[in-house]
């Protein structure tokens, strides 16, 4: 079955693949339900995920199948949980790209005055190119906008708009995809052929593959940042069941007060 779940994402396009994924959920959580792994968005169980990944950098056994959730998607669940007021307080909320294993939840949260965006998904509140916000400064309590940072063509002048449209005190999760063996980030605009993009950047449609300066970046578009290590916080059995992966940091960015 993971071959087969391979050969899916392979080859397969990811929008049919998002389209198709609202159908077969449900049955892929009944087929892989088991007592090992949990999900703690939903907190369902499974004797296994699913393999994850684009091209050949598929990820095994880390998509829940009822919520759709990555490794990533859980540490920010965890946190958000566990070490905010986020399901209790009153907040305005700007969610960029929003994910499916968040948007149906956070939609019904009542405490939220929450506003979904992205460049041109039908699904969204509001369109725009995050370049230039058409919102005024001072706005949100909270901004999430995760894994659209590298697809964008100047990431520090988005950080700017996102950092301006923050409440003073206002904070951010801005997750991207890691090369944690890459001390610097790169980006090189003239490189435009798919195929090239795929291998240097990990994906067709990224401009950039980010290195461990990335909270420097953070700090240079004029953000103050909190570091979240969940290995401080979960045993290593907890981080291994609920399929977090340990290395990955959370960068909680802060717009001054």
């Amino acid at each position: 079955m993971k071959n087969f779940f391979r050969l899916i994402l392979k080859y397969i396009p990811r929008p049919w693949l998002i389209r198709g994924s609202y159908l077969a959920k449900d049955i892929l959580a009944i087929l892989m339900y088991g007592t090992r792994y949990e999900d703690p968005i939903d907190g369902r169980t499974y004797r296994s995920l699913l393999p994850y990944g684009y091209g050949d950098r598929q990820r095994p056994n880390v998509l829940a199948p009822a919520s759709l959730s990555l490794e990533r998607h859980r540490l920010m669940w965890l946190y958000l949980k566990n070490h905010t007021n986020f399901f209790t307080a009153r907040m305005k909320v700007l969610h960029i790209a929003p994910e499916q294993c968040f948007y149906g939840i956070f939609r019904k949260m009542k405490n939220l005055d929450y506003t979904t965006a992205d460049l041109e998904s039908p699904l969204a509140d509001m369109h725009f190119d995050l370049h230039d916000i058409p919102l005024p400064d001072n706005t949100y309590d909270a901004v999430f906008c995760n894994h659209v940072l590298e697809h964008v063509t100047d990431d520090l002048k988005c950080l700017g708009e996102i950092l301006r449209i923050l409440k003073p005190g206002g904070w951010a999760i801005m997750q991207v995809p890691l090369d944690l063996t890459r001390s610097k980030t790169f980006a090189d605009p003239t490189i435009t052929d798919r195929a090239e993009r795929e291998r240097i950047f990990g994906q067709y449609d990224h401009v950039r593959v980010y290195g461990t300066d990335y909270p420097e970046r953070l700090k240079q578009a004029g953000f103050c940042i909190e570091y979240f290590d969940i290995k401080n916080h979960l045993p290593a059995d907890m981080i291994d069941r609920y399929r977090i992966q340990p290395s990955e940091f959370l960068y909680i960015a802060k717009k001054p007060q």
